[in-house]
């Protein structure tokens, strides 16, 4: 199983849930929520507030390409 960490303890990561923290993005980008396709791909995301997340659970990514629509992480 793969280690999890709370939401503070992520500068670049993501939530199963559907969320992703990318604190080297512009502000916009930073927290954000994001639909599952069915086919796995993240669509259409939409800036939350930190508050708003999950606090526990979270993944640790080495980056997100901000450029391609329905891209997933790099897992660190």
């Amino acid at each position: 199983m793969e280690q999890t960490f709370e939401a503070r303890d992520v500068d670049i990561g993501y939530h199963p849930q559907g969320y992703r923290i990318d604190k080297t993005a512009s502000p916009m980008n930073r927290y954000t929520r994001w639909s599952i396709a069915p086919d796995g791909r993240w669509v259409d995301p939409e800036p939350v507030c930190f508050d708003s997340m999950p606090q526990e659970g979270w993944l640790k990514a080495e980056r997100f390409s901000w450029d391609a629509p329905g891209t997933t992480n790099t897992e660190r």
